[in-house]
């Protein structure tokens, strides 16, 4: 019981991290064909929505790479750079918003993804030991677990955001 526990609690994570981080995730990392150019026409610091600073946002005309759909305005989220209206930049789309490789944006995705996996983690953790020992009590060992497993999260998204951003700024 434990172990299938332990295994479902871990597919159930995998299937979350799938659905929600995953698509932008992979399209921050480039991973895919480009789906399109975006023609800038505007950027500005944007904001979530309690009003903290959430990176630079910017503006502009969406061209699809695929012949046949229509031109139309996009938001590209948290771009590595204030874009300069009229440059173009290639990007690549999830749910309606486009994105490009930045420090913020990986850092953001990152993060969102081990905050989705630290409690299941914990959980899975947690069954797998109850399936060695045979008993459910475990003096909460496992919400230190997960307590680490989110705080190893938020530092896991600042470092990698800094280094993507440093990488970026010296060879990009």
């Amino acid at each position: 019981m434990g172990l299938t526990g332990a295994v479902v609690s871990l597919a159930v994570a995998g299937w979350l991290i799938w659905l929600l981080p995953g698509p932008h995730l992979a399209a921050v990392l480039g991973i895919g064909p480009v789906d399109g150019v975006m023609t800038i026409s505007s950027c500005y610091d944007a904001t979530d929505f309690e009003g903290n600073q959430d990176g630079t946002d910017c503006s502009g005309t969406y061209t699809p790479r695929a012949a046949g759909e229509p031109r139309r305005r996009i938001t590209l989220d948290k771009a590595g750079t204030s874009h300069k209206p009229g440059s173009t930049v290639e990007v690549r789309l999830v749910r309606g918003r486009a994105h490009e490789l930045s420090g913020y944006a990986l850092g953001t995705w990152v993060t969102v993804t081990g905050l989705i996996l630290g409690p299941f983690l914990a959980l899975s953790l947690s069954f797998r030991a109850s399936a060695r020992d045979g008993t459910w009590g475990h003096d909460g060992d496992y919400v230190l677990v997960f307590i680490a497993a989110e705080l190893a999260s938020l530092v896991l998204g600042f470092v990698v955001g800094i280094l993507a951003s440093i990488v970026l700024a010296v060879f990009g």
